[in-house]
């Protein structure tokens, strides 16, 4: 495990577009099916980096809390499966079932989407408007395994809130940490 720093894409970046299979379902879904017209938070992550394993359940309960107000949230999985197993989308399938995620958990074969959203770590996190223009990029909070702080995504969640108020983002954002994305 390489610990790494997310890239932080610049601000008023495009989402690129992408279509890729859902772990749950095996159906082919695309950005432009699952986004919200209010905010659509796209989240590099895996299943045994232990960065992402340490925020599952918060996330699972964010993601639930913030999907009943109408943002979108989709999980990616960019990590190579031969040489990590245990990140294959039947993993993955076992994962949501498991963690109870509310959202689709796509595989990312190819790791382009990964490559497009210039991510670096799982996880890493971005926000994008009901344009489809990052207004956020980092981290969940500043909890990490081992350094005590409480898990409660507060840095995803108070940007989420901002732009349900109608507020502008700060612009003070914190890069994710985690393990590197896996490349082929």
């Amino acid at each position: 495990m390489a610990k790494t720093l997310s890239t932080m894409l610049p601000l008023g970046t495009k989402a690129p577009q992408f279509k890729l299979i859902d772990s749950k379902t095996n159906k082919i879904l695309s950005l432009n099916e699952l986004k919200s017209e209010i905010a659509t938070v796209v989240m590099f992550i895996c299943n045994h980096c232990p960065y992402v394993i340490h925020i599952k359940e918060k996330l699972a309960e964010v993601a639930k809390v913030y999907s009943a107000r109408g943002i979108s949230f989709i999980g990616i999985n960019s990590n190579d499966i031969e040489n990590y197993p245990a990140d294959s989308p039947a993993h993955m399938k076992e994962d949501v079932i498991q963690h109870h995620y509310t959202f689709p958990y796509l595989f990312d074969e190819t790791q382009e989407v990964a490559r497009a959203y210039q991510a670096a770590c799982t996880p890493d996190f971005y926000i994008f408007n009901k344009d489809l223009l990052c207004v956020y990029r980092g981290r969940f909070d500043a909890s990490t395994p081992g350094n005590g702080i409480d898990v409660t995504g507060e840095d995803l969640t108070k940007a989420i809130d901002a732009i349900i108020d109608g507020r502008a983002v700060g612009e003070e954002q914190h890069p994710s940490m985690g393990c590197n994305i896996k490349w082929k």
